[in-house]
Order: C-alpha cells, then structure tokens, then sequence
C-alpha cells in the first residue's frame, strides 16, 4: 500500500539543508525588494516529454503587450529557452503563452563580433547561468563566443537594450524577423531599423503584421541585410520575403555599449514609433531599467510576506510574478491617447481595450479570482475587452493568442464575467456579455473556423444540444471529452444561473439552476465515480477509472470527479456521505500512480509528471484537480486538507529550474500556490466565498484596492505546525472553514494559532461547511 502524504517520512535534516543550500545558491539571498526576490527561471528546465513548468524568463512589465526573452532553441520551437542549454542564439521579443501554443510576431536581437555570422547555428554562443542575471524587470547576460555583455530592460510596448563591446573593428547587431513572412528597412540617417514580423500560429486574421522599430545611439558604419535561406544581400539596406534580416556594424573599443531602443506595434510602424516615444523616448538604460523595476515592485508589493524561510518566499513572490503576466493587453494609445487595438478577429483597428493570450479553461480556477481581490480595476478592463471580443467575432474567447485558438474544452468564460459581476466590479457592459453567455449555453451554429476551414469546436459548447436535451455530452456521439465537457457546462451553467439572478433574470436563472445539476447524470453508483455515458443512457463500457484522456480532458475519472465546484454537498450525497466521500478523497493519495495512456497512444507529460512525484494519483501538475484537497473542509476532515496542502506547497513548488510539479499555465499553478501560501482559496467561483487552507507564512499583508490592509498572522507557523488549531478574525472566534468575499475585502486581522497535531474540532461543527448548492444537513 503506497503511504498517504501525511504519514510520509521526513527528508532526513542534512538532506534537507543541502537542498535548500542548493536552492539559496540558485537564487541568493541579499535583496528584498519584490521584484529582486521573484525568479523568472523557475520551471525553465522543462520539455515536451516532461514539464517543470514550462515557463521562460519573461522579461516584462505585468500584463504588457510584449515580453522579451532569451533564446537557447531554434526560431519557431516552443521551447525558446531551456534551462540545460549552453548556447545563446538571441533576445526575442515574444508574445508566447505556452510551448503548446507557440508564438506569434516575434523578431530577435543578436551581437556578434569579429567574422560575421548570420544563421543562427553559427551566430550562437556559449554562455553560462554563472553570468546570467534575471529579474522581471532585466535580464543580462555575457556571450562568451563574441565577448559581449547583453542587457534587457522592458517597458509594456518597448524595450531598452544594452550592449557592451570588446575592441573590434567588427562588431555587429542583427535583427532577425523570422520566416513566417518578415521585412526590414534600414534607415542610417536616422540611426534606425523598420519592418514587420508575420509569423504566428494560427489565431491571426489575413493581414496580421508586428511592426517595429530599432533606434541605435551609435551612427552605421556598415549596413547589409539577408533575404531568404540566410542568405547575405552585401551594401542593402531593404529586405523582404518569408524570413529576412538587417544587419548593422561597427568599430568598438573595449567597454562601448550600443544602447537600442525597440518598440512594436500590431498596427503600423506610426504606432510603434508613438508607443517607443511615449515608453522610452530618449531616457537612458539604467532610466528604463528602474522605471521597470518600480512597477513590478508596485504591483508584486501589493502582498508582503514576513517569514523565516527566504527561500519560501522567494518561490512565493515569484509565483505571484506569473500571476501578473497574463492575459496581455493587446491595446495601444493613438497619438491623442485614445485606447484602440488591432482585432485579432477581424482584422480592422478598434476603439477599446482587448487582453488575449489565455486559457480560461486554466485560469478561471485562481488567476481572476485572485485579479478581483488584487486588481478588480483590472478585471473590469479584461470584461471590457471581453465585450469587444463578442462584438468583432460573435463569440467569446475560451483560448486565445491571439485570436480564436482550437485548444482545451469547456464555457469558463461565463464562471470569469458571473465572479467579476457579482463581487462588485463595473465598468463594462454587463448586458451584452449576459448576451454572449446565454449564447454559449444555447446553440453552436456560426462559430469561427480555423485556417483549415474546420469549425474551432473550443468556442461556446460543443455537443451543446445533445447537452440540453439530454442533460450530459454522449461518449458515443463523436465528440471527445465528453465527459468532462458536462461537468464543465454545469459549474458554467451555475454562474449563468447567479448572474441572471443578479440581473433579475428570474427564469433564467430557474432555467440555468435545474442545468447546473446535470452532473448528476455522470454519476455511476457502481464505481462511484464520474464516467462517460451513451446516448441511450448507458454508461460507457469497458470502464476505467485510472484511463486518461477519453471522456476527460487530460485526467482519468479519479481526477475529474470532483469537478463539481459549485456544489461538493450533493457529490457528497451521491458518493454515500461524508465518510465515503473523505475515504474516496483518500483513495486518490493511496493507489499507486498506475495509469491508462491507450486514448493518448503515449504517455503524456501530465501523466509523466503525476507518475514521479510520489503522491500517489494526485495529479497537480495539471489544473482539474487542483481544487481538490480543499475539499475535505466539505465533509468534516479539514485538518487532513491542511497537512496535505502544505506537502504540496513544500514538495511540488521550490525556487529552482524545475521548480513547478507540471504546467504553469498562464498563472493558474502559481495563482494556487499564491492563495493557498495565503491561507484560503477560491474553490467556488461565482460563490463569493474562499476555503480556508493552512497558511504557509507568519504573516502576509494584503494592501486591497481600497488601501485597507488585510494581514494574515500564523506567528506560531514552521515546517511542523502545519494544523489549525484555532482561529480569529478581527478578534472574533472563527470556527468555519471559509471565508467571504466582502470580509476579505474589508481588511482586518484574519489570526491562525498553529500546531504540529490536528485539532479535528475546529471547523467541524454546523456552519463550517463552504458553499454547496445542496444545503447540508449538519
């Protein structure tokens, strides 16, 4: 029998300090500013067969149009920065928000010295992590091969460069614009490089161009482009065709930096010349670097951490770094300051905001709820952009990058809208999105198709009508996930229902409650567990629990159960009670992690990353069951949620390269780690409410919007005091396990007392269940 997380042996106490040594040496303890503590390296030790993260340095203001990154991989791969590597290839501005995506518009930078070199093969050079600094707000680093020092500091639609040169009579800076149709235009007069990057995956209409503009502080004393096949094009100053470059050079003596100042736009080389005015203008590097460095000291110091475990606070305020990253804005302010954007819908610029770059099926679990606590101005942008993403292509964005991307399942847009609205946050058109959901959850005629003409099944519902007439997806219909596709609906169908409630949509809110438990028809009393279900109402069989993939999306049936967010009181019910249910939630931690891949035909990473963590079936890595062990405060056992979640927040979280149990997910994983480092978590969204955890700090200050302050003390907190054993807000005995909206937002004192031994009273008694849908009977 594989041990459960709580009676597992502790690391031995030399083992355990040599690996915090190690990861104190990753990362060195000596600055305390924010910004200076988060690591953008972790999870960068990461490929397609098994993922730490998947993540790269994103050098960035939070939420910017564009980021910036050093390249270890080839042009086009996903994996454009792998921490094992030791070749540096350039410095691309990028707009990337998982490998499996891809990138669009990018265009690099590289310094070469001494014999020119262009294909990126032979322009690449050794470097080495002992050299490199990263930080949000800069990165650096020293390319051994051609003896010069690179330095990035980003601003939201530009970026500073700063190169440092050795003495040679040939030193050089290209601009490469990537093959997927690219041109540039030098201009020496002006101490300036043109064009326009059209590379992208998918998602972009047919006249989709990144245009940029590169002011160098140094006059040309050599100018060439190449043209396709890398080849060189000798004394010209303009190149066009599917992957084109420029290339300037000069004389330099030991210590010269070249100064670059680089920005873009989605709309013409006008704009991206506006937006480097407006961002950098003639400011110095060191100028940019520290305006960059405030703002992520700004929004990162929104929540201060004190704590005698540096290393842990590093990991948290680097997770809350990527909670800041994405969705990006893709707007941008005309010459008067009017917000306006490039439609990646149809093609035309807009008036208005518009965010893209997201998955809502991951980051509707944590990243917005933690946005209305943190930033609900911001939230309320992201619903106005949402508006003019219904208005310019008649659907509401599920994955986008930056358009409509065929990519994961489910409504959550509708969980993001109901949560954004009910806890208070204005500012957009609350009609016309209500519109746009019902639309969602009524028809699937319309919707946009891909480049290849097929119908992007991502968007609103698929298999809608089977769902509403029938109450679940059909295995045996033709449409994958199925099962997973009716869970999902359902917690979608329950934010329609509290939001057309709030708007005093009476009926269809009735309408929208009734569908909300339509997981009830998954439900197999056989097995006790979810499982997909045929048209005629049998279930699906051969049957197994532990095969992933099929009628779940990236999950087995152990997984996907407790997909019933919104209302854990009647899975509980279904399951036999409390003891079946906690003994079900056990079972998941003690079977071994044995698994069915035949659906996928391999094993894929989120199955490989379950496998090797040694938690049994758990699997963290990805986002269905993330939620998970917060369950236990449902039915009466929170103290086993707390020793677990702190396993979690200790084993499956470390400031290191591999520093991620999985995914990162556009801040969905990070978001977890930041709220449950905090103590509570947004099981629920659209609920109001947040299931209390063990909090991992001593103490943790939240500055809200209103500028109250909301502290969170566990003074007595350590590795082995992981159990509540009682609790107080603002002074008054706190015996349930959750929390409002509108308490958390009023700021207080929210007080801990920590031990090392469950207390398995606190929590238990009548009220101290979170919210279900199906009342509980205490």
């Amino acid at each position: 029998m594989r041990q459960h997380p709580i009676k597992r042996r502790r690391l031995a106490p030399a083992l355990l300090a040599a690996m915090l040594l190690a990861s104190a040496a990753f990362f060195p303890a000596h600055a305390q500013a924010p910004a200076d503590l988060a690591n953008p390296l972790i999870g960068t030790d990461s490929n397609f067969e098994l993922s730490n993260g998947n993540t790269y340095p994103a050098i960035a203001l939070p939420w910017a149009m564009n980021f910036w990154t050093p390249m270890t991989n080839k042009m086009g791969d996903g994996w454009a920065y792998r921490y094992d590597d030791t070749k540096l290839r350039g410095f691309k501005q990028t707009h990337q928000p998982s490998p499996w995506l891809n990138d669009y518009g990018a265009f690099s930078l590289m310094a070469v010295t001494g014999t020119l070199k262009i294909e990126e093969e032979a322009r690449a050079s050794w470097f080495s992590h002992k050299a490199e600094v990263a930080r949000p707000y800069y990165y650096s680093a020293y390319l051994a091969d051609h003896d010069v020092t690179v330095e990035i500091a980003p601003t939201e639609r530009a970026a500073h460069f700063r190169f440092t040169f050795p003495e040679n009579d040939h030193s050089y800076i290209l601009l490469d614009a990537f093959n997927g149709g690219s041109m540039v235009k030098i201009l020496p007069e002006q101490r300036r490089i043109i064009g326009y990057a059209r590379n992208n995956h998918g998602g972009v209409p047919a006249n989709f161009h990144n245009y940029f503009v590169a002011e160098f502080d140094h006059d040309f004393e050599l100018v060439q482009s190449w043209g396709d096949g890398w080849k060189p094009l000798p004394g010209s100053r303009e190149a066009k065709g599917d992957h084109v470059g420029a290339i300037i050079g000069f004389k330099t003596k030991r210590g010269e930096q070249v100064q670059v100042r680089v920005a873009s736009s989605f709309i013409s080389v006008e704009q991206a010349e506006l937006n480097l005015r407006r961002e950098i203008g003639t400011q110095d590097f060191d100028a940019t670097k520290q305006q960059a460095a405030t703002a992520w000291n700004q929004e990162l110091g929104r929540i201060r951490i004190e704590d005698p475990d540096q290393d842990a606070v590093r990991t948290f305020y680097s997770a809350l770094y990527r909670t800041q990253l994405f969705p990006r804005a893709f707007h941008e302010a005309d010459a008067k300051g009017n917000i306006q954007h490039y439609s990646p819908y149809n093609g035309q610029v807009r008036p208005g905001r518009m965010f893209t770059d997201n998955g809502f099926w991951d980051t509707f679990r944590a990243v917005f709820p933690l946005f209305t606590l943190l930033r609900p101005d911001l939230d309320g942008q992201i619903m106005e952009g949402l508006v003019n993403t219904y208005q310019e292509s008649g659907w509401l964005p599920e994955w986008a990058s930056p358009g409509h991307r065929d990519v994961m399942i489910g409504s959550n847009s509708a969980i993001i809208i109901a949560d954004a609205w009910l806890k208070g946050i204005r500012g957009y058109d609350i009609e016309k999105l209500y519109e746009a959901m019902k639309k969602n959850a009524t028809t699937d005629r319309g919707r946009p198709l891909s480049d290849d003409g097929k119908v992007i099944s991502s968007v609103g519902r698929e298999g809608v009508d089977y769902y509403n007439r029938l109450g679940y997806v059909p295995y045996d219909v033709g449409i994958k996930e199925n099962a997973a596709r009716t869970l999902e609906y359902a917690f979608a169908d329950f934010n329609l229902a509290r939001l057309a409630e709030a708007l005093g949509k009476k009926q269809d809110a009735k309408l929208f409650y009734e569908r909300a438990g339509n997981y009830r028809k998954l439900f197999d009393k056989q097995t006790g567990w979810m499982r997909g279900r045929n048209k005629d109402g049998q279930f699906q069989a051969p049957f197994n629990p532990l095969k992933w993939g099929d009628a779940f999306t990236e999950g087995n049936a152990m997984h996907y159960s407790w997909s019933v967010f919104h209302d854990i009181q009647g899975l509980i019910n279904l399951m036999g009670g409390d003891a079946a249910f906690t003994a079900k939630l056990d079972s998941v931690f003690d079977t071994p992690p044995i698994f069915d891949d035949s659906y996928y035909g391999f094993t894929i990473h989120e199955i490989r990353e379950m496998q090797i963590v040694n938690m049994g079936n758990y699997a963290h890595g990805n986002q269905p069951i993330q939620h998970m062990i917060y369950l236990y405060n449902y039915a009466g056992q929170p103290w086993k949620a707390q020793a677990l979640l702190r396993d979690v927040m200790r084993r499956l979280y470390l400031n290191s390269p591999d520093g991620y149990a999985g995914d990162e997910d556009n801040g969905q994983t990070s978001a977890w780690y930041v709220f449950s480092a905090l103590g509570f978590y947004p099981v629920t969204p659209g609920s109001g409410q947040y299931v209390i955890g063990s909090p991992l700090f001593r103490l943790a200050e939240i500055t809200l919007p209103t500028g109250k302050k909301l502290r969170v003390e566990a003074p007595a907190n350590s590795p082995a005091n992981v159990y509540i054993q009682s609790a107080r807000l603002n002074g008054q005995p706190l015996n349930r396990t959750w929390l409002t909206h509108e308490e958390l937002m009023q700021g207080g004192t929210l007080h801990f007392d920590m031990g090392p031994q469950p207390n398995k009273e606190w929590g238990t008694g009548p009220g101290a269940a979170p919210f279900s849908m199906t009342a509980r009977s205490d």
